[in-house]
């Protein structure tokens, strides 16, 4: 049984323990209501932590000031509730790999002020969409050698910032038209050579493009660094946990396998009534399994 440890430090450092965690995103409001309401909700539907997502409109922005950011610390650290992680989704508007160059500077500056937004925060992982070659709802289409040239140079400069603040780089897999093959996303991370590069890795993300959750989670071992939670079912499209296709058994027996252990984060949207409480209610389920 993967076992669960409820504490309030923020910034805990790894140590035999998963934590049940939500998403800002999940939560009314999504990333725009204030922060003491979106940790009262965590805690008042039973999770353990809370992961913080960034955007330029969001209560958590990419333009906080050091004060702003120690008053967002102490806030936090007052809570019973962690805060680890950073989420953003800002390449689906800016993108890492656009044909423009503009575009490309723009999403670096973006992302480099993220990551020291977030070892400002006390947070060790950063969650980044390394770059859309073609989804539906992006016009832009880029081909696949250029995006990835693209992306190698864009990490390449992030990399230097994380290594700096000491915040891990966590790529994520997503409908963006990349790495979708383990073992190109295993040899991708692997050449840059740096132990803050990881994979942060979407679990309900893999069943609608056709894959296994457990043989991605033993193909990619110890560069999980993160996990995401959803679920899926390919007549219904994403859903509440415990009603799609993820195998959840075998896929928390995997993430066992490699002695994973740190937060596994609910990524439910939209927001919805009695979303919180049945997700909460489902992660138990599924983190005994």
């Amino acid at each position: 049984m993967l076992r669960l440890r409820y504490t309030g430090t923020c910034g805990l450092r790894k140590g035999n323990r998963v934590i049940k965690t939500i998403s800002y995103w999940s939560l009314p409001e999504g990333g725009t209501q204030p922060l003491g309401s979106a940790l009262a909700r965590a805690e008042a539907h039973g999770y353990a932590a809370l992961e913080l997502t960034i955007g330029p409109e969001d209560t958590i922005r990419p333009n906080l000031s050091p004060t702003e950011c120690d008053a967002i610390r102490q806030q936090v650290h007052d809570s019973p509730i962690l805060v680890e992680t950073v989420a953003s989704g800002m390449s689906w508007s800016t993108n890492p790999v656009s044909d423009d160059p503009a575009v490309r500077r723009a999403a670096l500056a973006q992302n480099d002020s993220a990551i020291q937004r977030a070892a400002w925060l006390g947070c060790d992982a950063y969650l980044l969409v390394p770059g859309i070659v073609a989804c539906p709802w992006v016009e832009e289409k880029v081909r696949y050698d250029h995006a990835l040239q693209r992306s190698r140079e864009m990490i390449t400069q992030l990399l230097e910032t994380c290594e700096r603040l000491g915040v891990d780089l966590c790529v994520e897999n997503v409908w963006n038209g990349m790495f979708y093959s383990p073992v190109e996303l295993q040899q991708f991370v692997d050449s840059f050579g740096s132990e803050r590069l990881g994979v942060y890795l979407d679990v309900g993300n893999l069943i609608g493009i056709h894959q296994h959750p457990p043989h991605w989670i033993e193909l990619l071992g110890s560069r999980i660094k993160r996990v995401h939670v959803k679920d899926y079912a390919p007549k219904q499209g994403f859903c509440d946990l415990l009603e799609g296709d993820v195998p959840w058994a075998q896929t928390v027996a995997a993430l066992r396998g490699i002695g994973y252990d740190g937060t596994v984060v609910a990524e439910m949207m939209p927001p919805g009534e009695g979303l919180l409480e049945r997700t909460s209610k489902a992660m138990d389920e599924i983190l005994a399994m």
